[in-house]
């Protein structure tokens, strides 16, 4: 379930080019702060999966829920 939340999210996420030593930055809209940069598309987009994981995990040991992604809702974590 965590995978299909995870992969909804990936969708979803808006990639950008930035001027930095990894210039490509990628974040999800509905997950508040959660963002990640590589220096190419695929490696940003390794980095933020392991970024949605940690979220999740910190949501849920903070009692904060889960938003909706797509059809993916907090009740099916």
């Amino acid at each position: 379930m965590f995978a299909e939340y995870i992969e909804a999210a990936l969708e979803r996420a808006v990639y950008k080019t930035i001027e930095d030593e990894d210039p490509i930055f990628v974040s999800v809209p509905e997950l508040q702060g959660a963002w990640a940069t590589g220096k190419t598309v695929e490696e940003a987009r390794k980095e933020l999966i392991s970024v949605i994981e940690g979220w999740i995990a910190l949501r849920l040991r903070m009692g904060r829920s889960i938003p909706t992604i797509g059809d993916r809702h907090k009740s099916n974590l």
